[in-house]
């Protein structure tokens, strides 16, 4: 099992996890264009996508997951919610193969077993998900306000995270956002702020924890050194033993043993 980022952030979302020969797309907030062009750093064709699962409506995770998916024939999964909110980017005349998924119930695409959760986010029906296959599980949670017992419980036990580390508390509040949008990010629809991250990665079990990366960070309210050592105090390792989901780069891929 091996995952990378397409990118992170306020400006587009990707996320690819791979299993045999199932290939899921997790998100896909870039033009088709974008998504090629990025999927090809990973030497990925885009006919060799699977599925996208879609976490929610906003066009920074869905805004190019329709398009793409119905140029390269990609069946999609999402929750009923999701997809009440998305016609706005739904091509003409498509063929869109659309699976609709309850968010507290575990799916299965090829080798992939796919556990979604439901989040507090600004959402119609927002998702974050736990992939598993059956030996190791990946956890990916972002675009969340705040943290709950059923997030804990989801995100436990497995051997790599992706971990919202969105904001840092102080520079939100004196940077150049405006008061209405310092409100949204962050409260308890928004997004995770930096010790709020590290003190839900405190209350799981990491004892099998391979890989963290802190991910959908703020370009104008946190910087990757403050996201990192967040987390690398709970886990009581070097800051380079976080990893960073860059909204450019992303990162590359990272295998589970």
């Amino acid at each position: 099992m091996r995952f990378a980022s397409l990118g992170s952030g306020s400006a587009g979302n990707a996320l690819v996890v791979e299993v045999g020969h199932t290939r899921l797309m997790l998100d896909c907030g870039f033009s088709v264009k974008e998504t090629v062009t990025r999927l090809a750093r990973l030497n990925v064709e885009p006919g060799t996508i699977t599925g996208i699962v879609i976490t929610h409506e906003h066009d920074d995770h869905a805004g190019g997951a329709f398009r793409f998916a119905d140029k390269y024939q990609i069946p999609v999964w999402l929750t009923y919610g999701t997809l009440k909110m998305v016609s706005r980017y739904m091509p003409n005349r498509h063929h869109l193969q659309l699976n609709i998924v309850d968010s507290h119930s575990a799916f299965a695409i090829n080798d992939l077993q796919v556990q979604p959760y439901p989040v507090p986010h600004d959402a119609r029906e927002p998702m974050q998900c736990v992939f598993s296959d059956g030996k190791h599980k990946l956890g990916v949670l972002t675009d969340v306000g705040r943290t709950t017992p059923h997030i804990e419980e989801k995100l436990s036990g497995c051997q790599a995270l992706v971990l919202e580390c969105n904001h840092d508390a102080s520079m939100l509040q004196t940077g150049p956002y405006s008061w209405a949008l310092k409100k949204r990010v962050g409260g308890d629809l928004g997004h995770l702020e930096n010790s709020d991250s590290a003190n839900l990665l405190s209350k799981l079990d990491n004892s099998k924890l391979q890989h963290i990366v802190a991910a959908h960070l703020s370009a104008k309210n946190n910087t990757p050194a403050l996201a990192k050592a967040a987390l690398a105090k709970v886990l009581s390792c070097e800051n380079d033993g976080i990893g960073i989901a860059d909204q450019l780069l992303g990162f590359d891929w990272l295998a589970l043993n």
